[in-house]
Parts: C-alpha cells; structure tokens; sequence
C-alpha cells in the first residue's frame, strides 16, 4: 500500500495563483504625479504631534443705548462693518445698571472685549472698551464724528480684509497711553484665519495723538495694477494712500481697573465735560442780554436828567382850527 501524503505536503505541492489585479495608481496632484519619497514625508507630517501655539480667539461685542441719534447710529454700523470679528446686539438701557447687563450680554455672547456707544441728551456721545470680564475698562467722549456716508471719499478697499495699525510715537510715553495702545490693538487687530475675515491687508487703521485726543482714520493702501507699473514686494514708493472713512476723535475721560467700573487707574485732569461747555456759552449770551438791558436803562436815565428844549417851531405848520 502506497504511503498517504501529508496534509502539509498536500498544500506546498498546490500552484499559488497569480495577481491579476491592475497595479494601484499612483496619487496625482496639482503639479503632476506623486513620489514615494513624497508620500512618506506627508505620512510623517500627519503622524508627528503639531506644536501647540497661540490662537486669537478675540470676539468684540459691539451695540449701543437707546434713544441713539442717526448720525451716531451711523457711526457704529461703519465700525462694525470695519470688524468681521465683531458681534452686534440690540441696544441696551443706558442706566446705573447697564455693567451688570452688557458683563452678561458679553458672556452669553461668547465676546472677549465689548463697544458700548452711549448718547446722552441726543447730542453727546461716549464711547466705553472694556475687556471682560476683568477688565481695564475706558470711558471716551467722541467728537469730531464724520461717517462714511457723509465724507463719500474715493478710497476702497475689500470688506472684512485685515488691516494694518499704526500708532503715533506718543503712545510710548506715558502709562495710560502704553495701556491704551493695548486695548485699542486687541480690540481694532482682527484674528489671524478668522472665518469672517480675508487674508488681506490693503488698508491702514491710523491712531495718532494731539493735543491729548485720539484720532482714528482709515486709509486704503493703494497699488498700481499695471504691468508694466506693477510694483515688487517691498516697493513701497509707488504705494499710496487714499482715505475711506469713517474719522473720529476719542478724548479720554477716565480708565477704571474692572469691567464697565471699579477703581479708577486714571483720571484725565484737561477733561472738560460738555455740560459745563454748554453753561459758560449761556451764560456769555445771558451777559449780552443783561448789558443790552442796562443799556436801555441807561439811555432812559440820560432822557430824563437831560430834557429836550420845547422848539417854538414846532406848531408852525399845523392848520389852524
């Protein structure tokens, strides 16, 4: 009887089968067909752990009081069609107790920084940029205001582009300014890669100090498109600046050490409030009118001590009756 063959023989005699698969296809991309090489670099980059940096989550809550004048209200549109970063809200009771309600406001909000215009008497206007929840916080008092609707200026630029700030030299000088150099950096500054935002910067937020005023422009950054004009990186002698809008002026009133209050870090000591413009001008009218009234007295007195003589004249010409 023949020998019965191992099963493990059984499966070494059995032929192995040939691939008849196509070969894979190698990866393709915008510059033509990958390498292996390039494959394992791009393997390793996604396996190996980013480095974990910094990301600028700001977010500005952006609203304003009630009882608010056109012009005013114009303003605050132009800021925030300025900030894609910004979140506006409806306006808010402008009352003793309006810190609590914007600090929640800004909260609910998922907001980091808050622009709170108030209008006061439907002629003044504040301005209060506070970091929440902490804080510092500023109280301005705007002049000076000109929107864009108003200055129809030629300059142009990309809607929600990022811009460029520039600061004064002042700025260095004192503590409050350094501060509020700050403030005005994190909350104008828009974030790096934020979804609203286009990686642009072809315009300047200009912020320059004088006579202890802030004053804000906007100004486009204007190239040529030729090419035979076209300018290299770097040339900036051909770059020009054309002004969009809208302008302000900011005068600091005070900075406290929390949100909408707390100690108060500075005090502007050439602050004059409008109120007080506004009772010296009526009382340098009220004083013309009172030397007016003297006047008149005056002149009656001087009738009264000093009589005219009766003209014999006088009846000369009247019918006789």
């Amino acid at each position: 009887m023949g020998r019965k063959r191992k099963h493990s023989e059984a499966e070494a005699a059995a032929p192995v089968k040939k691939d008849d698969s196509a070969p894979e296809r190698p990866k393709r991309n915008l510059l033509g067909w990958k390498d292996k090489k390039e494959d394992v670099e791009e393997a390793k980059e996604v396996s190996a752990p980013s480095a974990p940096g910094f990301r600028n989550k700001e977010k500005v809550l952006v609203t304003c009081s009630r009882r608010i004048s056109f012009r005013y209200r114009h303003l605050m549109l132009n800021i925030v069609s300025l900030l894609p970063h910004c979140k506006k809200d409806s306006k808010v009771e402008a009352k003793s107790s309006k810190g609590a309600t914007l600090n929640e406001l800004v909260e609910l909000k998922g907001s980091s920084s808050c622009l709170f215009f108030e209008c006061r008497k439907h002629k003044d206007l504040y301005m209060w940029m506070v970091k929440s929840p902490s804080g510092p916080s500023v109280k301005f008092l705007v002049n000076a205001v000109h929107t864009m609707e108003e200055l129809k200026l030629t300059g142009n630029h990309l809607k929600g582009s990022r811009p460029l700030l520039t600061f004064s030299s002042n700025f260095d000088k004192d503590m409050h300014w350094k501060l509020l150099k700050e403030m005005l950096t994190q909350v104008f500054g828009i974030p790096k890669e934020h979804r609203k935002s286009k990686p642009y910067h072809d315009h300047v937020f200009a912020f320059s100090i004088v006579d202890d005023h802030i004053w804000f422009r906007n100004y486009q950054i204007s190239v040529p498109h030729n090419e035979a004009d076209k300018v290299a990186r770097g040339g900036l002698d051909k770059m020009t600046l054309v002004e969009v809008g809208p302008r302000f002026c900011l005068n600091p009133i005070k900075i406290f050490g929390g949100s909408f209050g707390g100690p108060t870090l500075y005090e502007n000591p050439f602050y004059v409030s409008p109120n007080q413009i506004r009772a010296l001008e009526k009382r340098n009218k009220a004083g013309k009118f009172a030397k007016k009234i003297k006047a008149k007295t005056r002149k009656k007195r001087h009738e009264l001590s000093n009589p005219l003589e009766p003209d014999e004249f006088a009846d000369m010409w009247k019918d006789d009756e």
